[in-house]
């Protein structure tokens, strides 16, 4: 590196001034977190001591549930060599994808299967999870708008065609007409009044038109952090600040399945119409299309890995049929197997009209990620003000049909070894559970997707544990990695519960080896020895 490059010493690009987030990796070293992986495979990340020896960590984090076939799986790995020796294009935009299209065609092969429906979805690519749910809910209000302006279009000419058989002496104004916009029924029905009541529908209805979208969604969601779908996460901390730049949701209590159909009580509204009937004209009743979505994860990842019941399954389900309302079904995270079956939603009975995948379809290897729009819902003019310059590339394509051809291999072989593998997992759970019950709270989640949760930890005798009670789960993992090699990290929203998302191929072994970290923490947990949980970190 010569003299005059931009990253030579002392220079802002130099390696000794922490540009990137330089605020999070601070506070990651507080905790005893802030390690650099130098190399990867299977459920172990290794980096290097200070003689340059590879210590190895058994990762229970999963790139956030993004590895199910773990860290450079070989088939993958061998994929993307040859893709790239081969010089896939990556940069064909505006052109044929027909890789892309197979893959819809293999994810409409699973969920049909496992949904037992002929229904189609049709496939809008992205990178990342948050997009996918952005897409969702973006196509969502797309077609809420035209179904919204498709049954306000008529009412104009109704309006004009009843006032010309008012004029004509071919039709009257009923007092019930009036009085069901609240005009009084005793006041003349003639075309001054009947101008009045015009006037009046055309206010409330551009009124309702006019009206933001109504998302609904759970407490505890999480649906990323952009613009819009940070706006469907429940966390205050995320959403708080961006408040004025997109529409509000509102949030439904998990554990009360009837707070939906309040919710939509509250805020269900109609436009006016008017029909001429037997020589008398009538005020229609019409059900605005006020709600955009009901968007929700199936099993819930930084809220807790709280798992949706089945009778709360049921409810959404019966609701959102009653009011028209789409369901988007957010498994960026619990998808793609990881909780034993394809959609974690498949378990509860739940169905959607979207479905968002991410994570593991890139198989650890690609940044893929897909919004699925069942055909009857979908709109073809979404594909002209939605793109995204990296999506639907060759490579990631290839990459995750290589993915589902794992996953679909042996009939489900992945499926059912996650669901295994994760009941081995939650067995352990349990019993350090039995032993500790003073110290672990509850254990939640289906097949490889789990969290231990701690009993709180903010009145605790120990005061190294109560000062920390805020990022509990951070210290616990701090102390996990340096004392037994062992990686994962809290819920973002549930500052006591660990998240465990490994691959597939974990062993027993390796189980073990988390068990024994676990019933250490509970130990000190017991005997509220905060100085030797957080002293090393601090």
């Amino acid at each position: 590196m010569n003299a005059e490059s931009p990253v030579s010493a002392g220079s802002p690009g130099s390696p000794g001034l922490e540009l990137a987030e330089p605020f999070l990796l601070e506070w990651l070293a507080s905790v005893g977190l802030d390690v650099e992986y130098v190399r990867a495979e299977g459920n172990t990340l290794y980096y290097r001591d200070a003689d340059g020896g590879e210590i190895p960590v058994v990762d229970y984090a999963g790139g956030y549930g993004s590895l199910m076939l773990g860290h450079n799986n070989p088939e993958i790995v061998a994929l993307a060599k040859s893709l790239l020796d081969g010089g896939v294009p990556v940069h064909a935009q505006f052109s044929r994808h027909p890789y892309a299209n197979q893959v819809a065609a293999a994810l409409n092969t699973i969920l049909q299967r496992e949904l037992g429906t002929t229904d189609a979805y049709s496939a809008i690519f992205a990178n990342t999870g948050a997009e996918a749910v952005e897409a969702a809910i973006k196509h969502a209000e797309l077609d809420r708008r035209m179904r919204m302006d498709e049954l306000a279009a008529p009412i104009a000419g109704h309006l004009e065609a009843a006032r010309t058989a008012l004029l004509g002496g071919e039709a009257s104004l009923s007092g019930e007409a009036l009085g069901a916009l609240g005009f009084s029924a005793t006041e003349r029905v003639d075309l001054a009044a009947f101008e009045d009541l015009a006037a009046e529908i055309v206010r409330r209805n551009d009124a309702v038109r006019q009206r933001p979208p109504v998302f609904l969604t759970l407490e505890g969601s999480f649906h990323g952090k952009l613009m819009g779908s940070v706006q469907l996460t429940h966390n205050e901390g995320y959403r708080a600040p961006f408040s004025s730049l997109a529409a509000q949701a509102r949030f439904i209590p998990r554990d009360r399945p009837e707070a939906i159909k309040e919710v939509v009580e509250a805020e269900r509204a109609e436009l006016f119409d008017v029909l001429v009937e037997g020589g008398t004209i009538e005020v229609v009743r019409r059900e605005a299309p006020v709600f955009c979505a009901f968007v929700l994860e199936p099993i819930q990842g930084e809220g807790g890995i709280n798992v949706i019941t089945r009778e709360f399954a049921a409810e959404i389900q019966r609701v959102t049929a009653e009011i028209d309302c789409p369901v988007v079904i957010d498994e960026v995270q619990s998808g793609m197997g990881r909780s034993g079956a394809f959609l974690a939603s498949s378990l509860v009975g739940l169905r959607g009209d979207y479905y968002a995948l991410a994570k593991s379809l890139g198989g650890g290897v690609a940044k893929a990620s897909v919004m699925l729009v069942r055909r009857d819902r979908y709109r073809k003019e979404f594909e002209l003000v939605h793109s995204s310059t990296f999506a639907k590339d060759a490579f990631s394509c290839f990459v995750a049909l290589k993915v589902l051809e794992l996953m679909e291999a042996e009939d489900g072989r992945v499926y059912r070894l996650a669901a295994e593998r994760g009941q081995a997992l939650r067995t352990m759970f349990e019993s350090v559970r039995a032993d500790f019950p003073e110290v672990v709270e509850d254990i939640r989640g289906e097949g490889l997707m789990l969290g231990f949760e701690f009993r709180d930890q903010s009145e605790a005798a120990s005061a190294p544990i109560r000062e920390n009670a805020g990022f509990f789960g951070y210290v616990v993992a701090g102390y996990l990695l340096r004392e037994h090699r062992i990686r994962t990290f809290p819920t973002a929203s549930a500052a006591h519960t660990l998240r465990f998302e490994p691959s597939v191929y974990l062993s027993d072994a390796e189980i073990a080896q988390l068990e024994a970290g676990l019933r250490d923490v509970c130990r000190i947990l017991r005997e509220q020895d905060g100085e030797r949980l957080v002293g090393a970190a601090a």
